[in-house]
């Protein structure tokens, strides 16, 4: 099975692989690649519908160069304290990235959450954020704007009286819970437009129908997502200590 990076004519077949309608795992059985590298190569290059060679090409070629411009130094330079190849964690977040945008969220917020969600702590500063990223003290305010009012952030001071931007292990939970609540928000909406409009019309009867669909959903959402809490939640076992 070959190994190292995508060369330009694999991105080729990847790019016919997608015309033709094929899956990621038929694509990298094709390559002889894990259909891991696949769907990370298509997910942050536009995703399947867009997703072009020369364009992915030169823009891994640019991210190889930026990384070797901003290799950290000092502290930041040390081994992973969990031996995690720092590469493979930098395409991870770029992957993540590109869900969370392909999901709906904006492209800076989405940065935002995915370096907080692969930080072991879940906890930044504003100053650490803007370091990692490399955008301006703007924009990682706007971004944390953004996600606090979707309840998937929160802010708290640390020892030193800094601002921290923290996301929990609840993170999908408060995210469903935010999500069902504006659906219910727009059902309460609609209902209002049918009695403006009339149950009997067109119009109110389009109304009727979404204010019921969105109830039934956001009710559903709300119920799965306690569910799964209880259920699912699980938390990182705690450190051996030293000996």
């Amino acid at each position: 099975m070959p190994g190292g990076r995508l060369t330009q004519q694999e991105r080729q077949q990847i790019a016919l692989g997608l015309a033709d309608g094929l899956a990621y795992a038929e694509i990298a059985r094709r390559l002889e690649r894990p259909t891991s590298t696949v769907t990370r190569e298509v997910m942050r290059n536009g995703g399947p519908t867009s997703y072009r060679a020369d364009l992915a090409h030169r823009a891994t070629e640019r991210r190889a160069h930026r990384r070797k411009q901003s290799a950290p130094r000092g502290p930041e330079a040390a081994q992973d304290a969990h031996g995690r190849d720092a590469e493979a964690v930098r395409e991870y977040e770029e992957t993540l990235t590109t869900v969370f945008i392909a999901s709906g969220t904006p492209k800076m917020m989405a940065r935002v959450m995915a370096c907080l969600t692969i930080s072991d702590t879940g906890s930044l500063t504003a100053a650490e954020l803007v370091a990692r990223l490399q955008v301006s003290p703007a924009s990682v305010s706007k971004a944390i704007s953004f996600l606090d009012s979707q309840g998937m952030v929160r802010r708290e001071r640390d020892e030193r009286r800094r601002e921290r931007y923290v996301v929990d292990n609840d993170i999908m939970y408060e995210g469903m819970m935010a999500s069902a609540r504006s659906m219910a928000q727009v059902a309460e909406t609609a209902r209002q437009g049918v009695d403006i409009l009339g149950s009997g019309t067109q119009a109110g009867t389009r109304l009727e129908n979404i204010a019921r669909f969105l109830d039934f959903v956001a009710e559903n959402t709300a119920r799965a997502a306690d569910q799964a809490r209880e259920i699912l939640h699980t938390k990182p076992e705690p450190a051996a200590p030293d000996s």
